[in-house]
């Protein structure tokens, strides 16, 4: 299943809180998680485009009226939901009917019930229980064998999952008007046969599903046998789908011999002279080169110092011929020619003209912080020699002619930079990592905006010999400054509030700040961080 997409749009909420409100966030991620396992499978075994043929209906009790998850919040009545149906969509009847199950998931809040083995007594009887309901109502329907012979039962809760199986032939149950429950254990007992899974993690502990663990793979092979149950063999075999995996395997090993080679478009090689391969794209720069900004009452010029090779971004550490003592950081952005041709140019030169226009309304609020970056110069690069440009604001063809750059204080390292060389921070160096950028958040929030791309390559470790360490919340080219700015998309640090509407609320960094300091793998005591964010 390695080259299937399964694009989960909310994350699972792990909370032992029993509210309405919190049951309410788990459906609707418990409704998303299997809304995607159907999309992803359907579109990879059966048909690649046109509408789905099965729908995600939510039960309350056997018999009850299933409806969707958003029609039972409205109403009121998420709090009776026992979990959810993968039904069959059907135009001869208004609501979905207990007959088109293909399979049902339970949810829990606790399935194993304090036992490590696996699943509780109780959890196991429950699915059985719903599992008989289901072959009774086809069986009743009278459906082909093929269909009332077995039915897969999902039992999630909101961190781990497990599959039970019930199968056998419900034709030949002895039925008793005195005690139809005992018939029925009777039934389970001689002419049925039950299939209980491990329990595995499905929903890490930032509620994303991890795909390719055991437990979301034995999800989704229970779901293919119960679409594979009622509509039919797929277009393309499991046989087939490992096949294309086993001559991507061999493709990887290609052309991971020859990787350098072919990067060679976006990639800047930093070698041990700290040259660059010069490319028509980018305006590539060399250490100890003097960039000049235009400026007609007294140009700025900075030495180039160290080149950062970031993906798909060009910066430097320069100097200023002015100061040389104080080391800067130059992003440069692309010549305008190069915007049409290239998604890649484009989105650098819009990160630097955002993060100029952005800092430089942070100054003009008369927002300053150590924690925030200063704004030292911005322009067009001037270029040697004569500019026959046509008007002050225009270009001539001089590849540097019209380019943008944006200088910056201070110089740093990412923490991701600092944890896969130094190793994970220590709980002191992750509080002061959770102050400071709180401390940022505050400070930009005086302008009304706040940063839309929390990621560990986006805050700064400085070190000063001064004050000690601190940390800087860096590239604000995807701030959220007006109603109209969409925040950048991530789904490891992005906040459920983005992913689902791609708006930030007023919470939105600071819960991508929290999962950020949980990706710090020694940081260990959340609560810290919490108490902090409050």
């Amino acid at each position: 299943m390695e080259g299937v997409l399964f694009q989960q749009l909310i994350r699972m909420p792990y909370s032992q809180d029993a509210s309405d409100k919190c049951k309410e966030e788990q459906f609707i991620a418990l409704e998303d998680f299997l809304q995607t396992i159907i999309l992803g499978l359907w579109q990879t075994f059966w048909q690649k485009s046109g509408p789905l043929p099965i729908s995600v209906s939510c039960p309350s009790y056997p018999g009850s009226r299933l409806c969707t998850v958003r029609n039972a919040i409205a109403n009121g009545r998420v709090g009776g939901l026992i979990g959810a149906a993968l039904a069959a969509k059907s135009d001869s009847y208004l609501h979905v009917q207990w007959d088109q199950v293909l399979e049902l998931a339970l949810f829990k809040s606790d399935i194993t019930r304090g036992t490590d083995a696996g699943f509780s007594t109780s959890t196991i009887c429950e699915a059985l229980f719903y599992g008989f309901h289901i072959l009774m109502s086809r069986t009743l329907s009278k459906y082909d064998a093929d269909v009332t012979s077995s039915v897969y039962l999902l039992v999630l809760d909101s961190k781990f999952g497990g599959v039970i199986k019930l199968a056998g032939d419900i034709s030949k149950l002895e039925i008793n008007s005195c005690n139809p429950y005992e018939c029925v254990v009777d039934w389970i007992k001689h002419h049925a046969e039950v299939s209980v899974s491990p329990i595995d993690q499905i929903w890490n502990k930032l509620g994303n599903v991890n795909w390719g663990d055991l437990g979301s793979l034995q999800i989704l092979l229970a779901t293919f046998y119960s679409i594979l149950q009622w509509k039919g063999p797929p277009r393309k075999s499991i046989a087939l789908l490992a096949a294309d995996h086993s001559l991507r395997m061999q493709k990887r090993l290609v052309v991971g011999t020859d990787h350098d080679r072919q990067q060679e478009r976006m990639e800047i090689g930093c070698n041990n002279d700290h040259s660059v391969q010069e490319q028509d794209m980018y305006l590539v720069l060399k250490p100890g080169e003097v960039i000049l900004l235009e400026d007609s009452l007294e140009p700025k010029g900075f030495q180039i110092k160290e080149i950062f090779c970031e993906e798909s971004c060009l910066s430097y550490s320069v100097v200023s011929l002015d100061h040389s003592d104080r080391l800067l950081k130059m992003h440069v952005s692309v010549h305008p020619s190069c915007l049409e041709p290239s998604w890649e140019a484009m989105s650098l030169w819009y990160n630097v003209q955002r993060q100029t226009k952005v800092l430089n309304i942070m100054k003009l609020e008369g927002v300053s912080s150590k924690y925030l970056p200063e704004v030292i110069a911005s322009g067009r690069v001037s270029h040697p020699g004569n500019c026959p440009k046509p008007s002050a604001g225009g270009r001539c063809d001089h590849p540097r002619c019209g380019t943008q750059i944006l200088v910056t204080s201070p110089v740093g390292k990412a923490i991701s930079s600092v944890i896969s060389q130094d190793g994970p921070l220590s709980t002191t160096e992750a509080l002061r990592c959770c102050k400071d950028t709180l401390t940022a958040f505050k400070s930009a929030a005086m302008a009304n905006i706040q940063h839309g791309e929390i990621c560990p390559e986006n805050i700064i470790r400085v070190d000063s010999s001064r004050t000690g360490p601190f940390y800087v919340l860096v590239a604000w080219g995807r701030a959220v400054a007006e109603d109209t700015d969409t925040p950048s998309m991530h789904l490891n640090f992005s906040s459920i509030h983005a992913l689902q509407y791609r708006k930030l609320c007023p919470s939105s960094d600071a819960e991508s700040l929290v999962y950020v300091l949980f990706r710090m793998r020694r940081f260990i005591s959340a609560v810290k961080f919490y108490r902090i964010g409050n």
